[in-house]
């Protein structure tokens, strides 16, 4: 198959070309920066705006999984926050308008969404058919509605196009968690490693997650089943609240400490690693309804099990 994967340079994408090209399909990457990939991966530049030349990727291809945004990890300034938005909707609005022109689109197309579209509530988890759309809740700071509007608008402009011959997903991944330095996984293991992996403002706060391994499963499943489209939360059935989850870590990692942090103290220590407390303070109880409902089975379903693999993850690759 032919697999092109826009914005595939970053840790989710690596997860996947990998996969793919160990796999023998003929991998097609897309990114503002040209660099040397995996051996059995071709890359194309790109603006993440405007129909170019790459455009003829998609023309005879069999799937797109459009991952292509700006890192949400930085400080949630006017600009970034823009800058979030803008490298969403318009790199979405640029795939949906080749698709349009392609002779032969590809019968799959999976765009990525995020799992905070929904509700900060921690009393019941979130599926697709019954999940709270955030934006609204009275509890948490006001500027965490614009992660919520990103997220809106992403997924609405995936649907802007019209292609009568193209299944559409949105993806609605919860956190991906693999053994790659610089990913998720990699900074919590930081911190739980220095014994600061504690509760942070409580620890109450649900975390949502999913195994990178089952990430490509799902992802493989999305594309062969003819039947699903629309939203899919990607997500592990085991979301946790904070302090199990780094209690769970620092398990893996043998035994660690875990100093507690206040509200305050995550505000100067997001502030220090130039990042946001939304990631840290948002309760995103999210649960794979849909995947659930389509007979999916998780490799690893519970955190415990995907920590101690993960963890053992990390060691092979440290690993001279």
């Amino acid at each position: 198959m032919r697999i092109v994967i826009p914005g595939g340079t970053g840790q989710v994408g690596g997860i996947l070309r990998r996969r793919y090209a160990a796999a023998g399909h003929d991998v097609v990457v897309l990114s503002r920066h040209p660099e040397t990939l995996e051996p059995g991966v071709r890359h194309r530049s790109w603006d993440g705006r405007t129909v170019g030349d790459w455009a003829e990727e998609l023309d005879g291809a069999d799937l797109v999984v459009n991952l292509a945004g700006r890192t949400v990890s930085c400080r949630y300034t006017d600009e970034h926050l823009r800058q979030m938005m803008d490298s969403r909707v318009d790199s979405t609005r640029a795939v949906g308008q080749a698709l349009e022109l392609a002779a032969r689109p590809p019968a799959v197309w999976l765009q990525m969404s995020t799992a905070t579209i929904y509700a900060d509530r921690r009393d019941a988890p979130h599926d697709e058919a019954t999940g709270i759309i955030g934006g609204h809740e009275p509890h948490v700071p006001a500027y965490w509605e614009f992660s919520v509007r990103i997220a809106r608008e992403w997924e609405a402009a995936q649907q802007e196009a019209t292609l009568p011959h193209t299944r559409r997903v949105a993806l609605r991944a919860a956190m991906v968690m693999s053994p790659d330095r610089g990913g998720v996984f990699d900074y919590l293991s930081w911190m739980a490693r220095l014994g600061l992996g504690g509760p942070v403002a409580g620890g109450g706060q649900y975390v949502s997650w999913i195994h990178g391994d089952d990430f490509c499963r799902a992802v493989d499943l999305l594309a062969e089943r003819s039947d699903l489209e629309g939203p899919v939360n990607l997500a592990a059935p085991d979301p946790l609240p904070q302090r199990e989850l780094m209690r769970e870590l620092r398990g893996a990692w043998g035994g660690r400490p875990g100093l507690p942090a206040t509200r305050a103290m995550a505000e100067i220590g997001a502030w220090v690693l130039r990042t946001d407390t939304e990631l840290l303070l948002k309760s995103r109880r999210v649960v794979p309804g849909r995947l659930l409902d389509a007979g999916f089975a998780f490799e690893h379903p519970t955190w415990a099990g995907a920590a101690a693999d993960l963890v053992a993850g990390v060691r092979e690759r440290r690993r001279p």
